[in-house]
């Protein structure tokens, strides 16, 4: 293919950024017109979709794509690159933001989408889109700052003392995270004299002193563990997520933590790979652990419905980081396919709960009851997806955590596998909690919404469902896919080819990277 049939090619990767800062501008200069910032919105949700979808489609066909800003050669100058991983997430997020919009125009009241909900929603998905998509760690800072920006003033919309209360926290924690990120970028940029992640990789594979590219590993790890919420990092995340309305909370869930995870799976396979021992099968398996078991104990003695969806993103993250610590082929595709199912069902739970409170007006377990009666088709969403989320054949979540157990039993992993087995239980324990108080026992009568009525709310996490189903029944294609992009991780030499040509890419190999 001739240079000139490339260009055009080659600023795909940008293009959702651009196109959902646009309809940000757009949207902030009808500010105040609800129908326009409805159609606006709506438009821009289905323009980025249609972006996401042509970068997917594209990479598929033609390989990793680079866009250089002025035309900089790397490791100069602004790089968003875009390979088989972060397109997958680019285009699950964009189908995520489509329906969780949908959800957002049916139950967010007229204040609240009046008060700058529709543009903050569109730089939110471009801060996503952005850290999906950059190929340096400083404009990776750059994008978690949008979406700090904007997840903030979504978190805190309405103006509740409890959510500025919650708001505030998650602003003092994700701005010591922030400052920490800095500090890494700064030392890494001194000590290698780059911060382009391609770059990075050629030069931490031929660094003398690996000692000191170990600490500075580390506080990566405390920077993307905050923003992923792994523990001891997560106790901040069941407390502020649900304080936010549910299509924002549904949001958060979906795309925020998996930003941090995404950020892991990235640096730990491109750059920091020289002591896997000790950062993959070491520290990550131990933090995996922890993260997995604490986050889905803390739904045990909780009755709000929604932060005990919130504590269960917490377990649900354990999982991903376990398919990064194993780092074997199926190991890492099992993590990958279940970053992927958890954006899904994990947003189709939170519209799940924010439908069945619509109906109760309230959150709070012990004041729902026999639902199952007076609204079956929301009590057989939430059931599947309940089902999806421990992990249940056939949903996507059992082929995921089948996939990772298989890697880490192949991995020799026995302890953690039996651990992320025990986990499964304590989560389908947990779905039954919730399906008993909510859903069975008598009909307590009190419903502000009837069946009929509530439909608009429930098709959103019914969508989602199944998305789920088609990912459990083609789980063979899906696999397929996160086992190509696993060996395309696990091959560092690829992503530094695209990015700075072949010949750094021999450094790589001749490392034995």
């Amino acid at each position: 293919m001739s240079n000139l049939q490339l260009a055009p090619l080659s600023n795909l990767p940008v293009l959702p950024v651009v196109v959902s800062l646009l309809f940000a501008v757009l949207l902030i200069l009808g500010h105040g017109r609800l129908r326009y910032q409805r159609a606006v919105g709506a438009a821009g949700v289905l323009a980025a979709l249609v972006a996401d979808l042509i970068l997917f489609t594209t990479v598929l066909r033609e390989g990793p794509l680079v866009y250089r800003a002025g035309d900089w050669p790397a490791p100069y100058g602004i790089l968003f690159v875009a390979d088989r991983l972060n397109v997958l997430l680019v285009l699950v997020a964009g189908v995520v933001g489509a329906i969780t919009f949908w959800f957002a125009v049916r139950s967010l009241d007229e204040a609240r989408q009046r008060a700058f909900f529709y543009p903050l929603f569109h730089v939110q998905m471009a801060g996503v889109y952005g850290a999906f998509l950059t190929g340096d760690l400083f404009n990776l800072f750059v994008f978690y700052e949008v979406t700090l920006l904007a997840s903030f003033v979504l978190l805190t919309l309405g103006g509740e003392r409890f959510q500025l209360q919650e708001g505030l926290k998650y602003v003092i924690i994700n701005t010591l995270s922030s400052a920490f990120f800095l500090v890494g970028v700064a030392i890494l940029y001194r000590t290698l004299g780059t911060v382009n992640m391609a770059d990075l990789a050629v030069k931490v594979a031929s660094a003398p002193d690996q000692g000191w590219l170990l600490v500075i590993a580390v506080v990566f790890v405390v920077v993307f563990g905050l923003k992923a919420a792994i523990f001891p990092l997560y106790f901040w995340l069941p407390y502020s997520y649900p304080t936010a309305p549910t299509a924002i909370a549904g949001l958060f869930a979906a795309l925020l933590s998996k930003v941090g995870i995404y950020s892991l799976f990235r640096v730990f396979t491109l750059i920091f790979v020289g002591q896997v021992s000790v950062t993959h099968h070491g520290l990550f398996l131990v933090l995996a652990s922890f993260t997995m078991v604490l986050g889905v104990l803390g739904p045990v003695a909780q009755m709000d419905f929604k932060r005990i969806l919130a504590f269960h993103i917490v377990s649900q993250i354990g999982y991903m980081l376990m398919g990064l610590g194993f780092y074997t082929p199926v190991a890492l595709a099992g993590g990958i396919y279940h970053i992927v199912h958890n954006m899904v069902i994990k947003t189709g739970l939170f519209l799940t709960a924010g439908a069945t409170e619509e109906v109760t007006g309230t959150s709070h377990l012990e004041r729902m009851s026999g639902l199952l009666r007076s609204h079956p088709v929301l009590a057989a969403v939430f059931f599947m997806s309940g089902l999806s989320l421990a992990g249940m054949p056939p949903f996507s979540g059992f082929f995921s955590k089948l996939a990772l157990m298989v890697g880490g039993l192949q991995a020799g992993g026995y302890l953690v596998v039996a651990i992320s087995v025990a986990v499964s239980f304590l989560t389908l324990f947990s779905m039954i909690k919730i399906w008993r108080y909510v859903y069975w026992g008598p009909d307590r009568g009190e419903r502000r919404l009837d069946a009929r009525a509530t439909s608009p709310l429930v098709w959103p996490a019914a969508a989602l469902l199944l998305i789920s189903v088609g990912m459990g029944l083609g789980a063979s294609f899906v696999f397929d896919y996160s086992y190509a992009t696993a060996l395309e991780l696990m091959d560092p030499a690829r992503y530094v080819a695209a990015v700075l040509g072949p010949q750094a890419a021999a450094v790589l190999a001749h490392a034995g990277l």
